[in-house]
C-alpha cells in the first residue's frame, strides 16, 4: 500500500504541481477550481471531502483508520490527472495537508507511510491560504473556531518540511490574480 502514496514523475516529467494548502473554509477547492480553468488544465480536488460525505450518508463518523485510504484515494487522483495536466498541475490538498489534519483530529496521530510520502513528495509551490475570509457550515467542516491557530500549524508544517510556500490572502479576486502571477513567475523560471 506505501507505494500507492508515491508521486508519478515519469508520466509529465516537466509539469509543475501547486497545491492549494490550509484550514478548512479559506477558499482551496474555489481558488484550484478557478486555477485550472485561467491555465486550461486539470486539478486534483480534494479526495477527502467526497470520502467524508460519503460515510456521513452511511452514518457512520470518520476515525483514525480511515487517514491511510484517505491519503491512497488523494494520490491516486493526484497520479490520474497528472496524466491530463498541460504544463501545471492544481492540487486542492496534498498529503502534507492530510498529515496536519490528522494529528489535528487523532491527538498527534498519523500513520508512518502518510509522513513518510508527506515529506518525500514534491511541489513547485504551496499557496497558504489565509482566514481572512468567512467560515462557511457545509455538513463536513467543524473547526469554526481557533482558525488562527490552525493557520499557524499548517504554516509550521510547511516550514518543518522545508516546502516552498506564499500566504495567500484578501479577497477571490485579488487572491486568483496573485496565484495567477505567482504561478507564471514559475513557468517563466522553469523555459
Amino acid at each position: 500500500m506505501e507505494e500507492t502514496l508515491k508521486q508519478i514523475t515519469h508520466t509529465n516529467p516537466n509539469c509543475l504541481k501547486v497545491v492549494l494548502f490550509g484550514p478548512e473554509s479559506t477558499g482551496k477547492s474555489t481558488l484550484a477550481e478557478a486555477l485550472s480553468k485561467h491555465f486550461n488544465t486539470v486539478f486534483v480536488e480534494e479526495f477527502s471531502r467526497s470520502y467524508a460525505e460519503q460515510k456521513k450518508e452511511d452514518g457512520e463518523v470518520l476515525t483514525k483508520a480511515d487517514v491511510l485510504p484517505i491519503a491512497v484515494g488523494q494520490m491516486q487522483l493526484e497520479n490520474e490527472r497528472l496524466k491530463k495536466a498541460n504544463k501545471i498541475l492544481i492540487c486542492d490538498t496534498d498529503l502534507l495537508e492530510t498529515l496536519v489534519y490528522s494529528k489535528m483530529y487523532y491527538n498527534g496521530f498519523c500513520p508512518e507511510p502518510v509522513k513518510k510520502y508527506a515529506e518525500e513528495n514534491t511541489y513547485d509551490l504551496y499557496f497558504l491560504t489565509y482566514i481572512d475570509m468567512p467560515w462557511e457550515a457545509d455538513g463536513i467542516r467543524d473547526q469554526p473556531h481557533d482558525r488562527l491557530q490552525q493557520f499557524k500549524t499548517f504554516e509550521a508544517a510547511l516550514n518543518h518540511f522545508k516546502k516552498p510556500y506564499v500566504v495567500v490572502k484578501g479577497a477571490f479576486e485579488e487572491r486568483l490574480s496573485f496565484c495567477i502571477n505567482q504561478i507564471n513567475e514559475l513557468l517563466n523560471d522553469t523555459h
